[in-house]
């Protein structure tokens, strides 16, 4: 099952930048209007989180002004946008490596 509020985000991104390279962006908040109107800034938080959650998966940049950033230690407002290519393997390279299985050594 498919997370409603990454779907949103992509749904943004996908009306801001229909080509899908990494150059329009949009802001956390038009994605928590989109999910509950009345209530956006309660669902905000739940957005950041899950948009930092993709950034790590290196399906998606965070932005303040223009500049990809650490979300950690950013205060403000921050935007974001598809990444580029060479931000989405600097994400995957930072992740931590995948344990080797053993079975073939008997």
């Amino acid at each position: 099952m498919s997370d409603p509020i990454e779907t949103a985000i992509f749904e943004k991104l996908s009306a801001a930048d229909p080509k899908g390279v990494g150059g329009k962006s949009i802001e956390p908040a038009e994605v928590a209007k989109a999910l509950q109107p009345e209530q956006w800034q309660r669902m905000l938080p739940k957005v950041k989180g899950v948009a930092l959650g993709l950034m790590r998966q290196g399906r998606l940049t965070i932005t303040k002004k223009g500049k990809a950033v650490d979300p950690s230690s950013v205060k403000g407002v921050i935007r974001l946008r598809l990444p580029t290519e060479a931000e989405t393997a600097a994400a995957l390279a930072a992740l931590p490596p995948v344990p080797q299985d053993d079975d073939d050594i008997a």
